[in-house]
């Protein structure tokens, strides 16, 4: 028999809501009820409903709310167990952790058309939405992100994951949600830092994508940092909505292509939340990767000065501190533990180094190599600003 090769070619489409509201889980909030509507699922899926244990502290009326919801909701749903409140955070986002889970969704018997709902922060979702994907190859996730950062970025994409030999989510699948809800009444229990970490995130994708944004959100860093509710509800609805149009339109949802198309300035912030062994938050390492990134494109020519300086300024009315010890960590020979974070970018995309950077405000370029020398000046110049 002759030599034959047989092709095949596969498209799958995918479709997912994102919702915004407040306090979804109140009795008289229509969210849910139109999500689960008995119409749509006349064979009454089975669900599980876990939640980031910090915020059930946080927040001790919650799991009862959620409760309740999923007594409201029955005529659609059966509801496998109680909501039940889980570990969450960086350091739980483990092999150990994933087994566990995948265990449980066994045990209480789910199957492709059962439901994980899951409520917490992006470290959280994280790890959930990966044994949610496993498990039979995939349950239907819907996210109920809790946190700023979750709710206009990780959250609302297709991405899961954990951390392993060191570096972050170096085990995950792209696994789009069947839906999720932004609830803003989540947001109030937050501390600080936390509610100011998401919109680092804000700061990267209006840099590289949409410069009207930028200057948005400089002129109201200082009502972010004040905590309006409405101005934070306004960064998160245009934040979420770049990131869908990204995912959509983008070309490359699942990121085959040689380049990560939304992650200006997290080379080093990645390396950065791996080398402080988590004490730097994500938003926190973000901050200072996008102000490093955006010096170092000012010295190649590719940023200008006063977009860069209004950028450093804004960063710090928020009340990031873009400057950690954590930077100055070297190697026996001398060389910054940071760099290694050019490598790893290097290797998880497949061996050709692509970094995004601005090229002026709103748009981007990728470029494949990094001048060590100008990243030490940079670096220099993040100390100087913090002390200046």
């Amino acid at each position: 028999m002759a030599d034959r090769t047989l092709s095949a070619k596969i498209k799958v489409g995918f479709e997912y809501s994102v919702h915004f509201g407040y306090d979804v889980f109140s009795e008289n909030n229509p969210i849910l009820g139109e999500i689960f509507s008995p119409r749509l699922f006349p064979e009454r899926p089975r669900a599980l409903f876990l939640v980031d244990k910090g915020l059930a502290e946080a927040s001790p009326a919650l799991l009862g709310k959620v409760e309740c919801t999923l007594k409201r909701l029955d005529g659609a749903l059966e509801v496998a167990a109680p909501p039940l409140a889980l570990e969450a955070g960086e350091s739980f986002k483990t092999l150990d952790d994933i087994s566990h889970l995948c265990s449980m969704m066994a045990e209480q018997r789910l199957c492709r058309h059962s439901f994980v709902m899951m409520l917490g922060g992006g470290a959280f979702l994280d790890k959930i939405g990966l044994a949610a994907s496993l498990v039979h190859r995939g349950l239907r996730q819907i996210r109920f992100p809790s946190t700023v950062l979750s709710q206009c970025d990780s959250g609302v994409g297709v991405k899961n994951g954990i951390n392993m030999m060191g570096k972050k989510n170096l085990l995950g699948t792209f696994h789009p949600p069947f839906a999720v809800v932004n609830d803003f009444k989540l947001l109030e229990t937050l501390g600080r830092r936390d509610w100011i970490s998401g919109i680092a995130e804000a700061f990267k994708v209006s840099i590289i994508k949409d410069k009207d944004f930028f200057h948005w959100l400089c002129g109201n860093a200082e009502r972010l940092a004040a905590r309006e509710m409405e101005c934070m509800q306004e960064m998160i609805v245009r934040c979420a909505e770049i990131h869908l149009d990204q995912i959509v339109n983008g070309g490359d949802p699942f990121e085959f292509g040689s380049s990560k198309p939304l992650d200006f300035g997290h080379w080093s912030a990645h390396r950065l939340e791996s080398l402080s062994n988590g004490s730097i938050r994500h938003g926190e390492a973000v901050a200072i990767g996008i102000a490093l990134d955006a010096n170092y494109a000012f010295k190649i020519g590719l940023f200008d000065e006063k977009s860069l300086k209004i950028l450093i300024k804004s960063l710090k009315t928020l009340g990031f501190s873009l400057w950690n010890e954590t930077l100055e960590k070297r190697h026996p020979d001398g060389t910054r533990m940071l760099f290694d974070g050019i490598e790893e970018f290097r290797e998880h995309l497949g061996g050709e180094l692509h970094i995004s950077m601005p090229d002026g405000l709103g748009s981007k370029i990728e470029v494949h190599s990094m001048d060590k020398a100008l990243l030490e000046e940079s670096i220099s110049d993040l100390r100087k600003n913090e002390d200046s």
